[in-house]
């Protein structure tokens, strides 16, 4: 059974949000709004998460997952940040960008970029997951809420309920959260590269 909690996006509910958490712990999958657009995800250490996600959204083992943490300094226990790229980090987080990164021993290697053994990492500026993150006190395995032969992700809560009725365990409501995909940066090298404009302005990254 899939439950639905409505959460105010700006004032959210602190008994909500434990409860999401709890979800989390016991391996359930959530989908949960972010400040560019929902999004589904499942705990770090779900064993099956990354395969249930896959399923659902029907990709293939290149996918890349992200893992939304809370802050910077959770960023560097999952990615190898170069010394200039802290700068970067330090003006644009939270915001809507994915950072692409290094990754360290403590991510997964069925996580990782295949062939570059990279990681997505992202701190969105949204009450709601940030909340969530903080009663968890782990990342979340994370990947944007679109469906197979569909471009735009989910936005809408009732839709959302319909379409994924038993096969995640709870659906965040908070409203229309928007349809932008977060910018993709690469921080792998010696400078910022752009890989994806999308919500986040990108012109300081150039």
């Amino acid at each position: 059974m899939t439950q639905r909690f409505t959460i105010h996006p700006d004032n959210p509910q602190p008994r909500l949000l434990k409860q999401a958490a709890e979800v989390l712990r016991a391996g359930g999958l959530i989908v949960y709004p972010t400040d560019s657009s929902y999004a589904i995800g499942c705990s770090l250490e779900t064993l099956d998460g990354a395969r249930a996600i896959a399923r659902i959204r029907q990709t293939d083992k290149s996918h890349n997952f992200t893992l939304v943490c809370r802050d910077l300094s959770e960023i560097a226990t999952y990615g190898r940040v170069p010394n200039w790229a802290y700068r970067v980090l330090r003006s644009s987080t939270p915001g809507p960008y994915t950072f692409i990164l290094r990754a360290t021993r403590d991510v997964p290697r069925k996580l990782q970029n295949p062939k570059r053994r990279t990681i997505g990492i992202r701190v969105p500026d949204h009450p709601v997951p940030t909340g969530i993150l903080d009663e968890l006190g782990s990342p979340l395995m994370s990947s944007t809420l679109i469906m197979p032969g569909e471009e735009l992700p989910l936005n809408d809560g009732d839709d959302i309920l319909d379409r994924l009725y038993g096969q995640v365990d709870l659906v965040i409501d908070s409203g229309s959260c928007g349809i932008e995909p977060s910018s993709v940066i690469d921080l792998t090298g010696s400078y910022p590269v752009v890989l994806r404009h999308g919500k986040g302005d990108t012109s300081h990254f150039q």
